[in-house]
């Protein structure tokens, strides 16, 4: 089993940056993958990046590639996504998950979500 306990989202002005935290807590957090995903109001919840676990692999979205950066501490049990360049399309709740087997960019293949954080983004 795996907690997962995102932090870090906020109002911010476009063109700005945020970076997310999500801690986990539980047993053998560096043998998971660890993904980001995002939902907006009225909208299917969408992968954002994704985080091998070692961090020697990671994939994005197309929207994300050179904004967005996931990486991890395996050391402190957490993932982070830091965002730039913030655009208010991405105004969404965040959640971090984790699997455990492979990398993966849809949601259904992950196990163990978190809660979400809130983070939106003002013209």
């Amino acid at each position: 089993q795996v907690q997962l306990v995102e932090s870090g989202g906020g109002l911010v002005q476009a063109g700005g940056s945020l970076r997310l935290s999500c801690a986990a807590s539980g047993r053998s957090f560096s043998s998971y993958y660890m993904g980001w995903f995002r939902q907006a109001p009225g909208k299917e919840r969408e992968f954002v990046a994704a985080i091998s676990w070692n961090g020697g692999l990671t994939y994005y979205a197309d929207s994300m590639k050179g904004r967005f950066t996931i990486s991890r501490d395996n050391a402190k049990n957490t993932v982070y996504l830091q965002m730039n360049s913030l655009k208010p399309e991405d105004t969404a709740v965040y959640y971090c998950a984790a699997r455990a087997g492979s990398i993966g960019r849809i949601d259904v293949v992950y196990d163990y979500w978190g809660q979400g954080t809130q983070v939106t983004v003002s013209s």
